[in-house]
This record gives C-alpha cells, sequence and structure tokens, in this order.
C-alpha cells in the first residue's frame, strides 16, 4: 500500500506544508514517487510519522526527534518503551495539575498561605492566584467562601499536597467506574458522589446538596470545569455531574 501526500495529511491530521517540510529536512523522506514525481508513503513512512507526531506532543524539537529515530540501536520497540515511559510521566504530572486547577476554579484555594517558593513547589508553574479576582467576584459574599478563606489561610505545604493526593485519588477512582461503565445513578456512582460532597466539606467549607448540585451544574456550563474532567475521559465531566445529581436526590 501507499498513499498520496494528501491522505496521510488527511490521516495524521497535519498540513501537506508540514509533510513537505519534513521531506526537506530529512525527517520523513517518502518510500516512494509517482513517474509525476509525487510522493507517495508507505506503511513504514506511517509508522515514522506517527513516532514524529507523538515524540511532538511530548515537546521535542524537530532536530532531537531525528536523532532519536535515526539511532541505528533503537528499534520500534524500543522507541515503544521510550514513548511509554515519557507519556506515563506526563500523564501523572497532568493529573496533579488538573487536580489543583479544579479547586482553584472552584475558588477553594483563594487566600493560600504559602510562600512563593512553597507555592511553586506544591503547584509548580500553575498559579493559583490567577483566578482569585474572578472567585471572589462569584463568591465573596457568601459563607462557603468566607468559610474557606479562612480555613485555607491556615493550610501549609504539606496540607495543600495531602488535599492534591486526595482528590487525585478520587478523580481516578470516577474515572474507573466511567470506564467499567458502572451507572452514575447507581450506589457506587452515588457513593463517589457523596465522597466527593464529604471532601469539600472537610477541606473547604459545609458543602450543601444544593451546593453540590450547584457545582455539578458549573461543571457543564464553564467550559474549563468541563474540559477539566473530559481530559481525563471524554464525557466524564457530564458523568460526575449525574453522580452528584442523582446522589442528591437520593441522599438529600
Amino acid at each position: 500500500m501507499s498513499y498520496s501526500v494528501g491522505r496521510v495529511a488527511e490521516l495524521a491530521g497535519v498540513t501537506v506544508r508540514t509533510l513537505h517540510h519534513y521531506d526537506e529536512i530529512g525527517l520523513l523522506t517518502p518510500g516512494g514517487r509517482t513517474s509525476a514525481g509525487y510522493r507517495r508513503y508507505d506503511d513504514a513512512d506511517l509508522d515514522r510519522l506517527q513516532r514524529i507526531l507523538l515524540y511532538r506532543e511530548l515537546g521535542f524539537t524537530l532536530e532531537e526527534i531525528a536523532v532519536i529515530l535515526d539511532d541505528p540501536e533503537a528499534d520500534a520497540a524500543e522507541h515503544l518503551r521510550r514513548q511509554h515511559r515519557l507519556l506515563t510521566d506526563r500523564i501523572a504530572r497532568l493529573r496533579e495539575m488538573v487536580a489543583a486547577v479544579e479547586y482553584v476554579l472552584e475558588a477553594q484555594k483563594v487566600g493560600i498561605n504559602l510562600t512563593p517558593e512553597e507555592k511553586f513547589e506544591v503547584f509548580g508553574e500553575f498559579d493559583p492566584d490567577r483566578y482569585a479576582e474572578e472567585a471572589e467576584q462569584r463568591w465573596g459574599g457568601t459563607d462557603a467562601y468566607a468559610e474557606s478563606a479562612r480555613r485555607t489561610q491556615r493550610y501549609t505545604k504539606d496540607d495543600w499536597q495531602r488535599i492534591q493526593q486526595e482528590s487525585a485519588e478520587l478523580l481516578e477512582r470516577f474515572v474507573a467506574a466511567y470506564d467499567a461503565g458502572v451507572p452514575a445513578d447507581s450506589e457506587d456512582g452515588m457513593a463517589l458522589a457523596e465522597e466527593h460532597r464529604q471532601q469539600i466539606t472537610k477541606f473547604y467549607y459545609d458543602c450543601t446538596f444544593e451546593i453540590h448540585t450547584g457545582l455539578a451544574e458549573l461543571y457543564l456550563a464553564d467550559e474549563r470545569f468541563t474540559a477539566n474532567y473530559d481530559r481525563h475521559r471524554p464525557g466524564l465531566a457530564q458523568y460526575v455531574h449525574d453522580a452528584i445529581v442523582a446522589n442528591a436526590i437520593t441522599r438529600a
């Protein structure tokens, strides 16, 4: 099988110009040409392109990718193992960052009592203060906001790390339930939702069923919330929303 440059661009989700550039710099030279000189790509070319795009996604430059791919001691299996390690590390880091973002967007990290050094250590490159003004505008006059601000001002770096760890573990269980096809309104689905509500109460403020349902609606109404969940699994925001609503209806 051989493929035209247009077909390869369509399959890979890149532009024809990108493929031309890869050919010009020797990163991806098509395995054949037509009698008229048009590029034709074979399956081996597609495999190399797949590796190129994945390394690009991981942040490598084209020059670095060329060195990696042309390593005579690295076969296809070794590339897969390397990419698996890199992706696993990246996923772990993204999960940590997502956990931080979720609680910041819920206005729970306003008034963090950390030094700049500690804040960087806990949250990395993400700056929770970016959303402080928006959070105050949304919830500044509520009792929940005042209670959350009072509590969080006392939290140390270790407290925040423990909170992030617990929230990340709960999120992983939501993902596992979603993957397993556990209905959102089942006992197991609602148990996760209840744990989520209790977690907010434990760390921030008294999260009533009414408030919890309001947060669930925000997960769908605000595209940032939706994206934070759906980057784990498409549709996860809807799943968490449905579990929270079902739990509120059943237990309230």
